[in-house]
């Protein structure tokens, strides 16, 4: 029997950057719905469903013919905001696909999906794309990650992690936040008690390595170009990729 996976896509109204971007409009859609559409086309999913705490963004995805679940106001991460919409359903992996990413590729979704099926020894799967120029990767917004070799990760890090003793050999790779899950261990997770290195850096990831668990790292399509939606000046930038992609 073929494992059953619900695509999860967490999305709160309130944002103190950009409220309301859920259903910040995108050539004609709210933004919720383009991140729903490209992840119906993943052929690992079974099932896609967006989860909110805000009637507003469930009547939109209603709206667009979208399957949604209320979930409630006071849950302190996206994770268990996951994991609540998840109990709901009959299934074996869970992926968390960010809402504020409308260009998201479902090829990733596909990649991070399979590897964890395929890697019985991990619990969770996340991605990973290249990244270059020196004040990208010293910059703190954006998360690094190192792998062993076999693809597991070692740390994830808002410092440039390799330190470049030998340049040469120094690659970097930005953390990618989609994220898929055993059913049974997301339950487990949001219920994992801080540790140290998880609040200093402020990563949530960093906790299940820390209690001794595996995380699998895919790496991203070459084309990877899921822009992050936290500001205006990201909205307008999602809007001139996709009028450059599809025209609008």
């Amino acid at each position: 029997m073929s494992a059953k996976v619900l695509g999860v896509i967490p999305a709160r109204y309130g944002s103190s950057r950009l409220p309301g971007k859920p259903l910040k409009d995108i050539c004609g859609k709210p933004m919720i719905q383009h991140v729903y559409e490209n992840a119906s086309k993943s052929k690992v999913l079974s099932k896609v469903v967006v989860a909110t705490d805000d009637q507003r963004v469930y009547d939109a995805v209603i709206a667009f013919g979208g399957e949604a679940v209320m979930t409630s106001v006071n849950h302190p991460t996206g994770s268990d905001r996951v994991a609540e919409a998840a109990s709901n359903y009959d299934c074996d992996y869970v992926i968390n696909i960010q809402g504020d990413e409308p260009l998201v590729p479902p090829e990733i979704i596909d990649d991070i999906g399979t590897a964890l099926i395929n890697s019985p020894d991990c619990v969770m799967a996340t991605g990973s794309v290249p990244i270059e120029g020196e004040d990208y990767i010293k910059n703190n917004t954006v998360v690094k990650v190192v792998t062993d070799v076999n693809g597991n990760a070692i740390y994830f890090s808002r410092s440039p992690i390799p330190y470049p003793r030998n340049a040469q050999h120094a690659k970097y790779f930005e953390h990618v936040g989609i994220y898929a899950y055993i059913h049974e261990f997301l339950n487990k997770y949001t219920k994992l008690a801080p540790t140290p290195l998880s609040e200093a850096e402020s990563l949530e990831q960093l906790k299940v390595l820390e209690h001794g668990y595996k995380i699998k790292i895919v790496p991203a399509p070459a084309q990877y170009e899921a822009v992050s939606v936290d500001t205006e000046e990201d909205l307008q930038e999602v809007i001139r990729i996709y009028k450059e992609r599809h025209g609008c």
